[in-house]
């Protein structure tokens, strides 16, 4: 074996390379992972660390896999296995920064044989790299070093918060811009910064009296079983009345979107919006052009851009023409009567253009309005203060209508929210 094949951890050839202005030593003290792990396990215990014998042994396996070339990856298998709270951190670096950093000499705990002289290493610059690699270039000088003066170190630090308030600042008016920029107007990397403000909204649908009942000092019925079985405490005589009353639930939130031509750049906004407010509702998601297509499960996944995808890919109809009043009907047919949309809070988000008669959409809405406890039709084209409902399809709709909001824009959402919320 060639001196540059050398296979044990922290006591080849590439230690020296990578740590050129020390010299590591090879042989058994250095490849012992046994005694390495218990005597520094053993040290930390010292100094006030619980570690016990199996996180010990977690360390020597974790030598054993990753090998370690340099003391930054030492440091960070031993301090996955041996560290149980952040409390611990401080002793866990003093102590690693004093053993393997040549402070102190732990061969003592071994009888004549030396430990490994790593070299020293300041734990704060192990840390700062997480790729394994250390840094050439020499340490930064603290103050009072030659060559340095403290009003040069304010200067610096002065220029540092400068553009930290930069950024803050530019963060900022870039958020006030995404709130009130129309949707229609953002490009894709602006929707996905978008996507981070809309993680914030919360929908919290008004709640109905449940089936399920509980225990209640103010319950407003009797709860028989419970009043006389405490009465066996009291020879009989019910003094105590356990009384109950219905734990109220969240109404059901149903969501029809457009996904038609004319409603794309909203739909866009509108899924990414779903996706990072609806997920804690339950809340169940269509989306509608020629036909209609259930969305629930694709929009369940952690990631926003796959869940776009995933929806993209799910509705063939997309930027297709619009059934309006033939998929509200679907939806009924299918689903409402069966008791997704009884007593539900049913938001349907389009611009109301109708490709087939709207006798049928009137026809569909009114029975969706027997159904459901409240509709919230979101138009966004509404916003303009010169709309009016006279297309065809928003005409019929509209009488059935709770309320009628625009949503255009992140600013308008809170509408949308309040909408939901009040109802």
């Amino acid at each position: 074996m060639t001196p540059d094949e050398g296979d044990g951890p922290l006591g080849d050839h590439r230690l020296a390379r990578a740590f050129p202005f020390s010299t590591v030593p090879a042989g058994p003290a250095v490849n012992d992972l046994a005694w390495l792990a218990a005597s520094f396990s053993d040290n930390l215990h010292r100094a006030g660390v619980p570690v016990t014998a199996e996180r010990a042994g977690r360390f020597a396996q974790a030598i054993a896999l990753l090998k370690p070339i340099t003391v930054e990856d030492l440091y960070w298998a031993a301090r996955i296995t041996l560290v149980t709270d952040a409390e611990q951190l401080e002793t866990f670096d003093r102590m690693f920064d004093q053993i393997f950093g040549g402070s102190v000499d732990t061969a003592g705990n071994r009888g004549d044989q030396a430990a490994p002289a790593l070299p020293r290493r300041r734990v704060d610059e192990t840390r700062a790299h997480s790729h394994g690699r250390m840094s050439t270039a020499p340490p930064e000088p603290h103050i009072g070093s030659p060559g340095i003066s403290v009003g040069a170190s304010a200067a610096e630090d002065a220029a540092e918060e400068t553009n930290e308030s930069d950024v803050r600042l530019t963060t900022a008016s870039r958020a006030e811009r995404l709130a009130v920029t129309d949707f229609s107007d953002l490009d894709s990397d602006e929707l996905a910064d978008l996507y981070r403000l809309m993680r914030r909204l919360r929908l919290s649908p008004p709640s109905r009296r449940g089936r399920r009942s509980r225990r209640h000092l103010q319950g407003d019925r009797l709860d028989v079983r419970a009043t006389l079985r405490r009465s066996h405490r009291t020879g009989g005589d019910p003094v105590v009345q356990v009384r109950r009353r219905r734990v109220p639930r969240p109404r059901r939130l149903v969501v029809l979107c457009d996904i038609s031509g004319s409603m794309e750049p909203y739909a866009r906004a509108y899924l990414r919006f779903l996706h990072a407010a609806v997920g804690a509702s339950d809340a169940e998601v269509f989306t509608f052009a020629t036909r209609l297509t259930r969305l629930t499960r694709a929009l369940a996944v952690a990631s926003p851009q796959l869940a776009l995808a995933r929806a993209v890919a799910a509705t063939p109809d997309w930027r297709g023409g619009t059934r309006l009043g033939e998929s509200l009907k679907t939806f009924i047919d299918e689903y409402g009567r069966r008791g997704m949309a009884r007593s539900a809070v049913v938001v349907v988000v389009s611009d109301g253009w109708e490709a087939d008669d709207p006798v049928l959409l009137g026809e569909q809405m009114e029975r969706l309005s027997r159904l459901a406890f409240r509709i919230v039709w979101v138009n966004p084209r509404s916003a303009d203060p010169r709309y009016s409902p006279l297309v065809a399809g928003m005409a019929a709709a509209l009488p059935f209508c709770h309320v009628l909001v625009s949503g255009h824009s992140m600013a308008a959402l809170d509408e949308v929210i309040a909408a939901i919320s009040n109802a």
